[in-house]
Parts: structure tokens; sequence; C-alpha cells
């Protein structure tokens, strides 16, 4: 990572090493030492070299004696052949690395001389060789002459790792030069390095004065931040050597300072300087100078300088001269204030910083790493451990381990099937350093989170505390990814597709975990695909909770749903068994921790509530057809009731979403819901036969008198009425016997609407049972209640023909005793026999019949027409017995009743085309013709069949008692016999029946006209 300069074709592009002080936009590493103002990257990368120069200035290469050269090698390229140079004594370049194997890191197998050729094959400070994105501080000097293949020196190897250009590089060595005159033997401690570069170095030097103002800042600020703003050694507010030098450094930032050596400012900027360099914490003298080793300046200057250790080409590798050169880096060790401890910290830290900088792309420098962190934990178990080191160790492990846990607490999002290894790698290393903080830094506590409840194994709840974030964060992000978080969804349709996809998805998470992950953590956790099974199975469930809790009347979508969570909460009890095998408790610990989802019971208890549901709708069906059903035929093409139809509508809608419902019903269940049905049809049939009796249309029975027509009293009372303007009970009008009225009343058709409705009830159950018979979807149970041939309507079935059967037998009773009362038991032989026949009443007859044909249906034509036949044949028998005061009758009259009942029964006979048999309606007529055949006998032999029948029914010897009236008409009935002969128009009837019963005389009624 980190910003990249552009070079020439002719050259690779070198990557910059990490800025130690800013993080790049893409990492979100925290820096463990901060940041100080005015300083940025380039500014400690020279002063890095700066420093690293002037202290080793007396090595070879940096201007010493004699410089080590090296040679390519011609053996197998790792140093031990016999063309390597021998180490001289003093600093030398190693052709083999002890760091990169203690650490474990590759050697790069290329010379020196082959690095100098590809690094340096372009001069990026040049105007030639630099990009649009380098900066002109940054570059390095290029031998002139493509021929030169002299190796490279270490200061060579170390301007070109720092990108120090060569006008840089020469002024440093000519202002060391100018201060060490007579000095070559004086410490690098104990040169205030700053200060003799801004005394020997003067503007004409630079390219320009604006070069130069930047450069002088730029030593200002470094001198800012040792001596006032971060000192190694305290120092007092009141200081006046402070003050003046602070009012320099600000005035220094609009306009560069006189350094000439008659300058007053430059000669207190020098005794300000010295004055605060050299102090010592008791206030005595010392023989080292304190400018650059205050924390946390001495570090960062310190870490620019190990990332120098990073190949330009590949920032993933550490040049094989590491060691050589961290003998040099140690060089600066008194200067900077580091020590052993420090740097083993420092150079922990680089190599895990350039690890991530780099996209995390090398393991090997993650490894690395991990093995300093060994040296570190040495290191933080000493007892002479400064507080400044205990201060950098607590914030490098924290900035280390938050880095890691993040990644870790999110390893799906971090990792993936190539990856997995960096994880592996990790692993160890995020617990050593929370090891190191736990036991050896102050005051640092652990979250709950990492100790989990049990203490003792804490790498393993740190582990399960991982994968459960981690399966969390994924499942979320699924989540995220099916927008059930951001967007409404509006129909639970929606909702439930997105359910049953998501448990798809978990079940490819499980899967994952199991095949990429587990194999990796199981090295901390016994049961780590257990426990992410576990996990999901949470995260699905708190879902699938808040699914069912909203309130959903689709239920087979909702089916659908806990069906699949049914099979994902298989598949993942599978994986906690199956992890589980090596453990001692078979993992019943863990997966005591999954709530069972309870599928089939929720199934259960959804699809009971469906039904009752449904059963309450039918109920509410019903409830309104009572309130609001007026009898009205829906249509001419449907003449039934509307409630009828939406009833049956319902009861189809149920049973077809019943059988929907992508489960199979136990039988039980099932005959809870036809039952619900049945009872809901049941109780609608009720509703349909509530239209009455036919004992509500029936006329009162007259009571029993002796015919008196021939009598004084009536002959006196018809003269009187003559003479009065009284009419005549006995005269029937001819006009209302000729015109009768020829319509049914609207009462009598709503309940042929009743009966059709019924009958459309018949055909529709009857389809409904034919839909129930064919379910696949039941699952029969040991006693099947349901006989074979059987219905699943039986009941209602049966109580349609018992109410079919009575709502004909009512609406037949009105429509004679009612509707056509007027002319046929109302004026049929009123008065005489001759004069009130039935022709009026057969006329009237056939008009209701064919309205009666043309509202009933076919199919219950058949039965109204016989209950209207048997109600016309009583009510010629209730004219004939039970006509009251104003019919008589005489053996006379015998012909023409006998003619008028043929005339009423060939009505039925010929109605419709075979809708009555001839053979019912003679069996209708039995009981009238005994009747009527009675009449055509004398009186004396009527007189000796009833007491023929009287005598044994009653026995011989004794008083004949009054017979009572049954209502069951035949001829052979003791009391038919005695109607007969009390409508008997003779003497001698009228003589037997006063001596017999002693009933009274007829009194004639009498109609004012």
């Amino acid at each position: 990572m980190g910003r990249h300069f552009l070079l020439p074709n002719n050259a690779p592009s070198p990557r910059p090493a990490p800025d130690p002080t800013q993080s790049p936009p893409t990492s979100d590493l925290l820096l463990p030492f901060g940041k100080l103002d005015g300083l940025d990257r380039d500014d400690y990368r020279e002063a890095a070299y700066e420093v690293f120069f002037t202290a080793c200035r007396s090595s070879p290469g940096f201007g010493g004696r004699s410089a080590i050269t090296y040679y390519n090698s011609d053996g197998d390229g790792n140093g031990s052949s016999p063309g390597s140079p021998v180490k001289p004594p003093g600093v030398g370049m190693a052709v083999t690395s002890r760091i990169k194997r203690a650490l474990g890191l590759k050697m790069m197998r290329r010379s020196p001389s082959s690095r100098r050729a590809s690094s340096c094959g372009s001069n990026p400070s040049s105007p030639s060789g630099s990009g649009a994105g380098s900066s002109p501080r940054v570059g390095f000097t290029v031998p002139q002459g493509g021929r030169l293949r002299r190796p490279m020196t270490s200061a060579e190897i170390m301007r070109q790792q720092m990108r120090v250009t060569e006008q840089s590089d020469n002024r440093l060595r000519k202002t060391l030069m100018r201060t060490l005159v007579g000095q070559m033997g004086r410490r690098a401690e104990t040169i205030i390095l700053p200060l003799e570069l801004l005394r020997h170095l003067k503007p004409s030097e630079f390219n320009d004065p604006q070069e130069y103002h930047l450069w002088q800042k730029r030593q200002l600020k470094i001198l800012e931040a040792g001596l006032l703003r971060h000192p190694s050694i305290p120092l007092d507010k009141s200081d006046t050597f402070a003050t003046k030098l602070r009012d320099i450094i600000n005035a220094s930032e609009t306009k560069a300072i006189d350094t000439g050596k008659n300058s007053s400012t430059m000669r207190t900027l020098c005794n300000c300087i010295v004055s605060l360099a050299w102090r010592s914490p008791d206030g005595g003298t010392t023989d080292v100078c304190h400018w650059a080793d205050g924390y946390p300046l001495n570090v960062h200057i310190y870490t620019v300088l190990l990332t120098s250790i990073f190949d330009l080409k590949d920032e993933t590798l550490v040049l094989d001269e590491i060691d050589e050169l961290i003998e040099l880096m140690k060089k600066t060790w008194s200067t900077l204030g580091i020590n052993r401890s420090i740097h083993n910290l420092c150079f922990t830290w680089v190599l895990f910083e350039q690890y991530v900088l780099t996209g995390q792309t090398e393991p090997d420098l993650l490894g690395a790493s991990f093995a300093m962190l060994t040296e570190v934990a040495n290191d933080a178990k000493k007892v002479d451990r400064e507080p400044i080191y205990m201060k950098m160790l607590a914030s490098v492990l924290s900035s280390m381990k938050k880095w890691c846990d993040k990644r870790l607490l999110d390893y799906h999002g971090s990792f993936n099937r190539s990856t997995v290894g960096l994880m592996e790698n990790m692993l160890p290393l995020l617990f050593s350093a929370t090891k190191i903080m736990e036991e050896d830094v102050p005051c640092y506590v652990s979250s709950s989170q990492e100790k989990g409840e049990a203490g003792d194994d804490s790498t393993g709840n740190r582990v399960d505390y991982y994968i459960r974030s981690s399966l969390r964060n994924a499942f979320a992000k699924m989540l995220e990814d099916q927008n059930i978080n951001g967007t409404k969804y509006t129909e639970t349709q929606e909702v439930s597709e997105v359910l049953i996809k998501l448990a798809k998805k978990t079940e490819e998470l499980g899967t994952k975990e199991k095949e990429i992950f587990s194999p990796v953590l199981k090295k901390w956790h016994p049961v780590a695909a257990g426990v992410a099974a576990v996990t999901l199975h949470k995260c699905y469930g708190t879902l699938l909770k808040q699914y069912l809790t909203g309130k959903s009347s689709f239920l087979n979508e909702t089916v659908l749903v806990l069906q699949r969570a049914g099979k994902l909460e298989k598949f993942l009890v599978q994986l906690v068994v199956e992890d589980s095998v090596e453990c001692e408790d078979g993992g019943k610990a863990i997966v005591r921790e999954m709530v069972p989802y309870e599928v089939d019971s929720m199934i259960l208890r959804l699809l009971k509530q469906w039904i009752h549901e449904r059963l309450q709708k039918g109920r509410e069906h019903l409830l309104r057809a009572k309130q609001t059903e007026t009898w009205n035929p829906k249509s001419k093409t449907e003449p039934y009731a509307h409630s009828a139809v939406e009833l049956v509508s319902f009861a189809k809608e149920a049973v077809e979403n019943f059988f929907e419902i992508p489960v199979n019903v136990s039988e039980s269940l099932f005959y809870d819901f036809v039952d619900g049905l049945e009872n809901i049809f049941r109780d609608y049939i009720a509703f349909v036969a509530s239209c009455g009796s036919k004992q509500s249309y029936l006329p009162t029975l007259p009571p029993l008198t002796r015919c008196s027509r021939d009598s004084k009293l009536f002959k006196l009372w018809r003269r009187a009425a003559c003479s009065v303007g009284v009419e005549d009970p006995n005269h029937n009008s001819t006009n209302e016997g000729n015109h009768p009225r020829p319509s049914t009343s609207r009462g009598t058709q709503r309940l042929y609407i009743r009966l059709n409705t019924l009958h459309y009830l018949v055909s529709q159950l009857n389809s409904l049972d034919k839909t129930l018979l064919i379910s696949p979807k039941i699952t029969p149970s040991k006693t099947n209640r349901r006989q074979p041939g059987g219905s699943y309507f039986e009941h209602s079935l049966s109580t349609l023909q018992v109410v079919s059967q009575h709502v004909s037998e009512v609406s037949a009773y009105r429509l004679i005793f009612l509707d056509s009362n007027s002319v046929f038991y109302g004026s049929l032989y009123v008065g005489d026999v001759e004069n009130a026949r039935i022709r009026p009443a057969i006329r009237l007859l056939k008009q209701n019949l064919t309205l009666l044909c043309a509202i009933v249906t076919d199919r219950a034509q058949p039965l109204a027409l016989k209950e209207v036949m048997k109600a016309s044949f009583e009510a010629f028998l209730m004219v004939l017995l039970a006509g009251g005061s104003s019919r008589m009758f005489s053996r006379l009259d015998h012909p023409m009743i006998e003619e008028d009942f043929d005339s009423l029964k060939r009505v039925f006979c010929t109605c419709g085309e075979g809708l009555i048999v001839e053979d019912m309606v003679e069996k209708e007529a039995e009981a009238v013709e005994g009747v009527v055949a009675l009449m055509g006998q004398t009186t004396e032999q009527l007189i000796e069949d009833f007491s023929s029948v009287a005598n044994e029914a009653y026995g011989l010897g004794r008083k004949l008692p009054m017979p009572p009236t049954t209502g069951k008409w035949h001829r052979s009935d003791p009391n038919t016999i005695l109607r007969v002969l009390c409508y008997r128009n003779d003497r001698t009837a009228n003589y037997f029946l006063k001596k017999t019963f002693n009933l009274a005389k007829r009194r004639p009624m009498m109609r004012m006209i």
C-alpha cells in the first residue's frame, strides 16, 4: 500500500516505504505512536537518514578508510558458495541472513550488483526521471555510465532505500566534514546535527530560496519536537531558552532566518539549542546531548529507518542485507535513545505494519512479526522496564490486537478459501500479544466477551467469541444483501420468499464455515463448527420469530418458510453432531444452546389457527345470511338465495385453500375442518327450514252439527233475507267463480326459493364431497371415521332431504289453503254442489302450477308438485268433511263430486312431462275416493256402516261414544262416516244424529250485502 512514484519505462516502479505517522486510506490500523504536528513522512525520512549517516560515518562506505565489496555468487545463490567474500573485521555485508532465517523470511536470491542494476536504472530526482506523482524531495543517485558494474556499499544501499538525492547526500557529507575538522573521533551522540546543518549550509547550496526555506523549517521543526514538545528530560515552563527558541521557530514560518556568522538570531538560536540539548536529569554535567531521544520523536525517526529494510521493487520482501543494515542502525541508538527492548518492539511493529500496508498478501511478514513477539515477551518480563517502554508496549500491542480483532470478528468478510492461511497465522500472533498484555501490561483487563463465562481456556473462549461474532456479521451481511433491514416489504409473500432464500444462504454459509474456517479454528476450539452452527441457528431463529410474530393470513407461505427452517435446523444439528464426535459429552452442551424451532408443532398450531379463522369466517357468513336474506332469487339463471351462493363459495374456497397448504394433514385435523364446515351448513339448513308448518295454514275444524236445510227456521230465514237484503251464505258469486285470482303470493314464491336453495346445497355438498375424496394430502389414522361409500357431509345431506320435504309441504299448503282459498276451500260446494263446482279452482290451480314450474328448479319440481297434490286432496276432503255450516250434501250430489275429483286428479296426471306418475296420483287419491264413495251410499247404509265400525272399535252392548277426530280421513274411520252423516241433508240422518249424539242443529250463516 502507500504512495507510488512513476518512473521511466526502463526501470520498474518502486513502492515507497509506509508512512509511520499516517494511516493510508485503505488501512484501519491505529498508529501506536501518535502524530507530531508540523512533521510528515518525508521530514522523518530525511532526518532518519541524516542521523543514520552521522552515526555510521566512520563505517566502510560512509566515508571511512575502506569499503567492503561484494560480487555476484556463481553458486546456489544463498551466499554459501566459495565465491562469497569473507567478512573482515568490523561491519560487513552478509550474503546469508541470520535474521531472515530466525524470522522465517525467504531469501531474495539477488546479488547487490543486480539489485543496483534493476533498482538504480534511473534518477528519479532528474526532470526526465520523475513521474507526475513524485516529490521533489525524493530521489537517489545513479552512477553515470551503464558499463560500471561496481558492487554497492552499505551507504549506497541505504541512500537508495531511503530515497535520498545526491544533492542532499553531498550537503550532509560536506556539513559533517566541516563540523568534524580535527574531531574525527567525536561521538555521534554529542553532535546536534540539525544545528550543525543550519550553521554550515548556506542558501547558495540549494536550488532556490524556497527550497532552502523549506529545508530550514524542517530542521527547526525537528529541533522543536525534540527540545520543546517532546524532550527526553522534562522542560521547565519558565525556561527562557525554550521561550526564545520557540519565538525564533515561529518567526521562521514566514521567512528564513539569517544563519550567517554575524547574525544575532543565529547566535541566540545556537545558545538556546545548546543549552536545552546539554541538560541532564539531575542538573549536573553530561557527555550526551538530548535533541532526538524524546518519545515519540525518536520512535518515529527510528521506525522510518527500519522501513528501509523492505525492497523498493516489492515491498513485501526484506532485503537479504538486513543483518548488516540492522547492525548499522544500532549505531543510532545512542542518539535516538533506543535500546534493545525498544528496538525489538519497533521492529515487531514495522513488520506487522508492512504486512497490513502491502495488502496482507505476504504471510511471511505476519509470521516474522509473530516471531519477534517472542523477543518482546521476554523483554516485557524484565524487572528494569522503563515507563516509556511500557507505554509503547501497551500502545503497540493494543493497536495490533485491535486490528487483528476486527478481522477475526468478521473473518468471513476478511478471509476466503485462498487466504485462510493468513488467518491461521494471525491467531497465534493475536494470542501472543494478548497474553503479553494480560500478564505484563499493568491495568490491562480483557473484555468479558473475550474471556467468556469460563476462564480456564482463554484462547478457546476468545475463538468462540470470534466464531459467534463473525457468523453474526456474515448473517447481517446476508440480510443487508437481501435488503431485509432497509426495505419494507408490503406483501407477506415477498418476505416469505426472502426468508426461504435466506435459509438456503444460511445453509451455504454453514457449509463454507465447515469446509474453510472450522479446520483452522478447531486447533483452538474443539467444536468450532458446532459453535458456528449454534450461532447461525440462533440468528435465523430470531428472524423466524419476528416473521411469525407478525400477523399473516398467508398460511401457505408461512408453512413453506417453516419447512425450509426445519430443513436448515436438521442441517445445523447434523453439523454439530459431526463436529462433536470427539467431545467427551458428545456435543450435548453445545446442542443444548440450540432452542428448537419446533417446526412441526408450530405448523400444527398454525393449521388449527387457520381452521378456526376460516370456520369463524363461515359463521360470520351464516350470521349475515340470517340478518339480511330476503329469499329473492340471485338471478333468473340462479333461482336460489344469494346467501347460499356466498356460503358455498366460502366453503369451496376454504377447501381449496386447505388442500393448497403444502403439508400433509392428519386425519383428525382434517375432520376438525370438515366437521366445522358441516356444522355451518347444518345451521344454515336449519335457517332455511325455519318457515313455519302446514298447520298454520289449515283451517280450524268446525264443530259437528245436524244438517237442517229443510227446517221451518231455514225457510223463514230465506224469506227474511230476501226482504232485508241479507246474502245467502250458500249462494256462490258467479263472477268470483269465473274469474279467480291468477297469481301465487310472494310469500309462497319465497318458499319456492328456499326449496331451490336446499336442492342447490345438495348438489354443491356432493361436489365438495368429491373434492374431499380425491385429496392425497390426508394422512390416514388407524381408525377411519368415514364408512366406505359414505359422505363427509352425510348428516347434512340427510337433513336436506327432510327439510326439502318440510319446505315443499309448507309451500303446498300455503298455496292451496291461503293463496287458493277463495276458489277452493272458501267457495267449493258452498250453498249447493251444482252451482259451486271445482272448475274455477282447477283453472287457478293450473296457473299456479305453471308458475311453480317456472320458479322451482327441475330437481325440486317432483317433490313440490307431489306436496301440492297432497294439499289439494286434503283441501278436497276438508270441503266434504269439515266444510262448515255453509255446505250440505245429498246422495244426488255424488256423481258431480266424483266428476270434480276426477278432474282434479287429471290436473296432476297431466302436469309436466311425467313429473308425477299416475300410480302415485291414484295412491294419494285412495282416501278421497273412499270418502266420495261414502257420499254415494244411502243414509241407512251409512248408519249401518257407522254402527258396525263403532261397535267393532268400542264394543257391543253400550252406548256409542263420539268418535275422536284423528285428521286421517278414511272410509273405515268412524269419525269420517259420522262427518258424512252430519253433512247429509235428509231427515233420517238428522234423526240418527239427534238420537245417538244429541247434536245441535246447524245455524245458517248470514252475510250482509
